[in-house]
């Protein structure tokens, strides 16, 4: 065994960089190890998507499809049933309660880890990765004056703020417009009118929010290019397709016409078979990565131009409980959704005029409200 201290350091310490951490917990180095996972919010284990927040959000897929432990399927759930009697494979269970599974999972990987390897957990936030020489480590720079030399550095950064929308440039400091959902938790009034830009599921997770109680319930309108709404998640058999799906990667290097005909025909053939069409997008999603790499350049950027929307509704999908509150919002009125494209906002003191153009159509509309949400989830354009 080397006697010379390795250092590992983990930048972000939500579900990413809490399971890199305890794996390497379970699993180290062969010499002394240095673990240090860096966290800017309070909790480790959490990061935004698993964090506390006064209103339960569910997790959109259900418990006996979330372990963190491929050698476990079934851990989160017998970790849900210690806290919740009666609980199933497929209940949604609160987002928060997955947050608290992780920092036990990382506890139990901590506690049990070899000798050689010890875990720091530090409260801040990095501001600098730099290499002082070609053949020496990383130093990163804390914004509270730290330091720390690392061997080796893990981003695990998390999903990305919402994009700025360049239409929302004159409203950028207005009160009345949430640039980040996340960034605090919403409060509305029944008198107030409120405009969601984005249908996916972030809109949803707002819409639940915003009409948990029906005294303070606002009316809704939610706008997209293509107005679509995810689906409901259902039990169906995640593993229901096996093989190389060489089918599908001949279609990917051929066009994007023939890979999405063949993604189609998939899709049909399940339900034929008395299976369900999101076994085939499960089964697509696992082999993402590699038809990707087979796509033509120009076919890539046509998907993420025509076709990406469309995959993201299929792919996200909601739990039922909460599509059945967004049918019955639409149904009288107080939610309802829009296709079409935003041209500009304006200003109205407290208030914010939208002008937006409905999909398929020339005339403009305008809609004056008291909020605008941005909910167009993560910025993957980094």
């Amino acid at each position: 065994m080397s006697s010379l201290l390795r250092t590992i350091v983990i930048v972000g310490a939500g579900f990413s960089g809490t399971l890199v951490a305890a794996n390497l917990l379970r699993r180290p180095p062969s010499g002394p190890t240095r673990l240090i996972l860096i966290e800017r919010s309070e909790a480790a284990g959490r990061g935004v998507a698993y964090a506390d927040h006064a209103f339960p959000y569910l997790l959109n897929v259900p418990a006996g499809r979330m372990s963190a432990n491929s050698a476990a399927p079934d851990e989160f759930l017998q970790f849900v049933r210690k806290r919740i009697s009666g609980a199933t494979g497929e209940d949604f269970v609160p987002r928060s309660l997955y947050g608290e599974y992780l920092q036990d999972v990382l506890l139990a990987a901590q506690l049990s880890a070899p000798r050689n390897i010890h875990l720091e957990i530090w409260r801040g936030e990095v501001s600098a990765i730099r290499r002082i020489e070609r053949h020496l480590p990383l130093q990163l720079e804390l914004t509270d004056g730290r330091k720390v030399t690392a061997d080796d550095v893990v981003l695990a950064l998390g999903n990305p703020r919402p994009a700025n929308l360049p239409a929302a440039a004159a409203i950028a400091d207005h009160p009345a417009y949430i640039a980040d959902p996340w960034a605090q938790d919403l409060q509305f009034s029944r008198h107030q009118t409120v405009l969601l830009i984005g249908t996916g599921l972030t809109m949803a997770d707002v819409v639940n929010a915003a009409t948990a109680d029906p005294q303070t319930a606002p009316r809704i309108h939610a706008l997209s290019r293509h107005g679509f709404v995810p689906p409901r998640q259902t039990p169906f058999r995640p593993e229901a397709f096996r093989g190389d799906g060489n089918a599908l990667l001949l279609a990917a290097s051929r066009s994007l016409r023939s890979l999405t005909a063949a993604v189609r025909l998939l899709a049909t053939e399940a339900e034929k078979c008395g299976g369900d069409w999101r076994e085939a997008v499960t089964f697509v999603r696992h082999m993402a990565p590699t038809i990707w790499q087979r796509m033509p350049q120009r076919d890539r950027e046509r998907f993420l131009r025509h076709l990406r929307a469309s995959w993201d509704i299929h792919r996200h999908r909601l739990p039922p409980e909460i599509l059945q509150r967004i049918d019955l919002l639409r149904g009288n009125w107080q939610l309802q959704i829009h296709a079409g494209r935003i041209l500009r906002f304006e200003p109205r003191a407290g208030r914010i005029e939208v002008q937006w153009r409905p999909r398929h159509e020339h005339a403009t509309q305008t809609l004056t409200v008291d909020k605008v949400v941005n909910c167009t989830g993560p910025d993957y354009a980094i």
